[in-house]
Parts: C-alpha cells; structure tokens; sequence
C-alpha cells in the first residue's frame, strides 16, 4: 500500500511540476502530461514499471470524452456544420487517411494493419487543438471555427474505425458473409441501445434529479456513461463506442449541461492519467536505436497533413492567413491515435514494436505544432501582413458635423441613425475586412487608422463638432482622445469606455462625455428582472434610475482616486454603503406615503 502511495505522489507532483511548465511555454498540457510521464515511466526514473495497468484506468478519460463529444452532437449544431463537417472535416479524413492506409500497407505488409494506422495518423488530436486556440482566444476565429468542424468529424470517425478493428482482427478468420453477420450484429446491438435508452434514460435522470442532491446526481451522470460502455464491452465492443452512444442519446436532453458538468472534472483528470500512461509507454531506447525511422514517420506525418489541409484551405476559400493558421495547427497526429494503435495490439493487428513506433511519431508530432504555430505568428503571418496590408483609404470629402472612429457594432448604431435622418457623417475603422463588409450595405465608411494626426486631418476632424471615439481597443481608444485634446482641444468628444478603468483613463485626458458600453443593456436587464420578480414596471424603472444616477456620481468621485488602490478600494465600499442608505430611506419614504394613502 505505501508503494502504491509514494508511486501516486510521484505521478501527481510531475504533472503538477510539469503541466504549468508546458503551458507557460505555450506547449500545452497535453505535452505536459505526457511528458510527466516519460520521466515517472521505465524509460527513465521507473517509479512505474507497469503503465498498462494505469493506462486501462486512464482510457476511461477517453470514454468521457467521447460522451461529451456525443452531448455536443445536437442536429441544430449539426445542420449548422454540415459544409464544413462534410467538405473539410469528410475531405481531411479521407484523403490523409487513405495516403496514410496506403503507405502503411507496404510498410506493414498488411492491409488490415495498414488501413487502422493510415486512418489513426489522418486524426489530429481534439484535447490538443482546442486547448491551444482556447490559450489564445482564437476559437470564434474564421480557421478556429473550420478546425472544430474538422475535429467534430475526426471525433465522429473514431467511432466505426474503433468498431472496426476487431472485424479487421479476424478478417482472416471468417468468410464475407460472417463480417457481413458481425457488422449487423453491432448496428443491431447498437440500435437497441439507442431505443431502450431514448424511453429510460431521461426518466431515470428525472427521478434521481428529484432527490436534490447533487452528489447522486453525479453518481447518476457516471453510471449511466460506464454502465452503458461496460453493456458495450461485454457484447464484445468497443467501451468508448458505448460512451459516445450515452451521449448522443442525451444530446437534446434538458439534463445535457448539468451531465456535462458533473462529468467534465473526471474528464479532465482521467484524460490527463491517459497522456501520462502513453508517455510512461513511450520507449526511449527505441528512439535511441531507431532516430531517422521515427524522426521521418514524424516528420511524413506533419508535411503530409500540411499539404492535404492547404488544399483543403484552397478549396474552401480561406484568406491566405486564415489558411495558413487552419493548416498547421491540425498538423499533428492525436489521442485517438493512440487509442486506435492500443486496440489494435490488443486484437494482434498490430505489432507491438510498430505500435511503439507510432506512438513516438505522433508525440514528436504534436511536440512541432505549437513550435511551428509559434513560428507562423511570429515570423510568417506579419510579414504576410506587411506586404498584403492595402493602403489607408484618401479622404476627399467635404467637412462633416460628426466624425465617427470606429465602426463596429458600436459606431454603427450612431451611422445608421444620423443616416436616417441624412445628418452626414465621416466614419473611420482600422480593419479593412469590416470596412468591405459594411460597404456592401450601403454605408460610406473610409479604411484608415484614427489615431494617426494625418487621417484626423484628411478627415477635417478640426472642422466637426462632435467626434465620437467608439473604437474597441483601449490603448487605440486613449491614444486618439490624446491626440484630439492635443491638436483639437475645443472638440466635443463623446467616447465608448469598455469599463471603468477605460472611463477613468480617459477622464484623466479631459474626455467629459463618456458611456460605459454595457451600461444600458445591463441597467436594462435588472429594470426587467425586477419586473420579473412582481414589481411593477413604473417601480423598476424609478429603482433602476436611482442606482444609474448614484453609479454615475461615484464614478466621477472614484475618478479623483482611481490611481490609488486603496483609496479606490475604499471608496468603492463607501458607494456601496451609500447606496444601501439611499435605497433604506427610500423604502422608508415610499411606506409612509402607501401609509398615508390608505388613511
């Protein structure tokens, strides 16, 4: 038992030490974790001489994860999809998959063989992509959007490649008409599922949510993701193939948040035991004796995914960075790789010095993407920029009342109404992506950068009598109140702040008309939840202005002392008291006058 404890210490402090590492070097967790578990595996300290046993816990983090990935499979969310998921992500699988199955047959010297590797290096790995665009909140992106489409269609695909490998196993062993019987067989198995889990899984769920408690109710969420997989392996298929079924089923259910939550913690950790049971299986020796064998399947894999995605970027019509960044960070190879060369050994269709050959391959693989995607952003990507970037639009246009920096979903709200009522106005934006694109609507909006005293001056900014700074970027936003105040002191300047800090910074230019950009919307939003809850709407509305106009006299007040913390902190908690008093005596007031009424 104390064995056991100092092996489990051993395996918690290397990721501990090794994960944060990994992702402050913009590396990845997953990197992390697996190499954890390179260090605490036989290959170098050998704390843990057996990781199959901890690898056969730890492939129940990828069951998991695949019953999250069948929760998210709504036919809304599909529909959605379907291009993307069909040309790109359908495009991608097949065409790497069969190069690969290919290449892996005259490898091997087996078609089985060849087909389950060839399929299993075309799969990039989900945990690792994801989590690489989320670190850089790159995922509502154009090429994060296209990459989750890619990973949704790669995640789809593991499930028939998993049910296929034991057909595969014994394609030898059978006649066409017995495969043919096996893959009935599993539709049949699978179908029933799907039937008798539609009518009883959801009343289940109804009648253990009752309770209350949510403990069973996470007790519920793991019995019905590893009672249904145990169901699966024991009619002789695939547990994760189980898992994804569960999920599917509750995928439009009411109880899909609340199971993705109970389950994502036991997600998060036994995928993590997963990576580091595959590094711990990662032997060292044979990419010591075997360099050039393992560094050129890496090195195959990574250049022939970049050459089937950038056809697929061209065929979808990517804008050349876009491309680029859609390209490379699906170069990899992934999880499910790992999990196809596992089972795949296991059945006997492939060998076990070929799967721990793979195995390194797609680790150094994934090791080159966030090296290489480090090198697209920072050396590629603004050279590509330079060059492409047009040239700021020439302002030859009569002087206009009110100028406009910035026209997003801000500034044009302003536009649309002066245009209504043919008030002309000059409008400026940064990007020239927006600028095309409110152009096709018929608005007349010049590419240009407001913070650059030539443009304020071909826009004839000194003859306006209202600029309104609605730009989203605060240190654009602060530079050009600057250099109005500078060159434009007598200019009325109205200006979007993102929060109170922005509004204190550029009060302290001298901006005296400023609007917090979610101000109204979330005032509005208590005036009608306090509508909600009975009150009548005329009493709303009155509370709602009292605290705006108390909210809006504490931020000229905290203005004073904005670069003091403490004070700030101080006065902070002063307001709130305040407020509370007024809100006290105003209640007191509104009881005596109901009071005096009713005499």
């Amino acid at each position: 038992m104390t064995d056991i404890l100092h092996s489990l210490v051993a395996l918690l402090l290397a990721a501990v030490i090794a994960v944060p590492i990994f992702r402050r070097l913009g590396l990845g967790s997953v990197l992390g974790y697996l190499v954890a578990g390179i260090v605490v595996g036989p290959s170098v300290m050998g704390l843990f001489s057996d990781p199959d046993a901890l690898l056969h816990i730890a492939e129940f983090g990828v069951v998991l994860l695949l019953f999250i990935i069948g929760l998210e499979l709504q036919p809304s969310r599909l529909w959605v999809l379907r291009r993307s998921l069909l040309t790109q992500g359908g495009g991608q699988v097949m065409i790497t998959g069969t190069l690969f199955a290919a290449i892996a047959t005259w490898w091997l010297g087996d078609l089985g063989a060849g087909i389950v590797v060839g399929f299993g290096l075309a799969l990039s790995s989900t945990a690792f992509v994801l989590q690489l665009l989320a670190e850089r909140d790159e995922l509502p992106m154009q090429h994060g959007r296209a990459s989750f489409a890619v990973l949704l269609f790669q995640d789809l695909a593991v499930i028939p490649l998993i049910a296929l490998v034991p057909l595969l196993a014994g394609a030898d062993q059978g006649t066409p008409l017995d495969m043919l019987l096996d893959s009935l067989l599993v539709l049949g198995i699978f179908g029933g599922i799907v039937v008798v889990g539609r009518f009883l899984l959801r009343h289940g769920l109804r009648l253990v949510n009752s309770s209350g408690l949510r403990e069973v109710s996470t007790a519920a969420a793991l019995l019905v993701v590893v009672g249904i997989s145990v169901i699966m392996e024991t009619l002789g298929l695939s547990m994760a193939l189980g898992a994804f079924t569960a999920g599917v089923l509750l995928a439009d259910s009411e109880y899909r948040h609340q199971l993705e939550a109970d389950i994502e913690p036991f997600k998060g950790l036994l995928l993590g035991l997963f990576f580091m049971s595959v590094g711990m299986s990662a032997n060292l020796s044979l990419l010591a004796s075997e360099p050039l064998l393992i560094a050129g399947i890496a090195a195959l894999l990574v250049i022939a995914k970049l050459a089937v995605l950038a056809v697929i970027a061209i065929y979808s019509r990517m804008s050349l960075d876009t491309g680029l960044r859609f390209t490379v960070v699906l170069s990899q190879g992934g999880e499910f790789g790992f999990v196809l060369f596992s089972a795949a050994g296991q059945a006997g269709l492939l060998a076990a010095e070929s799967s721990e050959q793979l195995v390194l391959a797609v680790t150094l693989s994934m090791v080159s993407t966030p090296l290489l995607y480090g090198l697209l952003n920072a050396l590629v990507l603004p050279r590509l920029a330079k060059a492409s970037q047009r040239e700021y639009d020439h302002i030859d246009e009569p002087a206009s009342p009110v100028v406009i920096a910035g026209f997003g979903r801000f500034g044009q709200m302003t536009g649309r109404l002066l245009r209504t009522l043919d008030i002309p106005f000059t409008a400026l934006d940064i990007s020239s992506d927006q600028v095309d694109v409110v152009r096709r609507f018929g608005n007349r909006v010049h590419y240009g950068d407001a913070s650059r005293e030539d443009l304020l001056h071909a826009a004839k900014a000194g003859e306006a009598k209202v600029f309104v700074i609605a730009v989203d970027d605060m240190e654009a936003s602060l530079k050009i109140a600057r250099l109005l105040k500078k060159q434009h002191p007598k200019l009325k300047i109205l200006a979007r702040a993102r929060n109170r800090k922005h509004a204190h910074l550029l009060m302290d230019l001298g901006v005296e008309w400023l609007v917090r950009e979610t101000q109204w919307s979330a005032l509005r939003m208590a005036e009608e939840v306090l509508a909600s809850l009975d009150m009548p709407v005329q009493e709303a509305r009155r509370l709602v202005d009292k605290f705006r106009e108390h909210d809006e006299v504490s931020l000229v007040r905290q203005h004073a002392v904005h670069h003091d913390s403490q004070e700030f902190m101080q006065s902070a908690r002063q307001a709130a008291d305040e407020l509370r008093g007024i809100f006290e005596d105003d209640r007191r007031v509104v009881q005596e006058q109901r009071k005096d009424r009713d005499h």
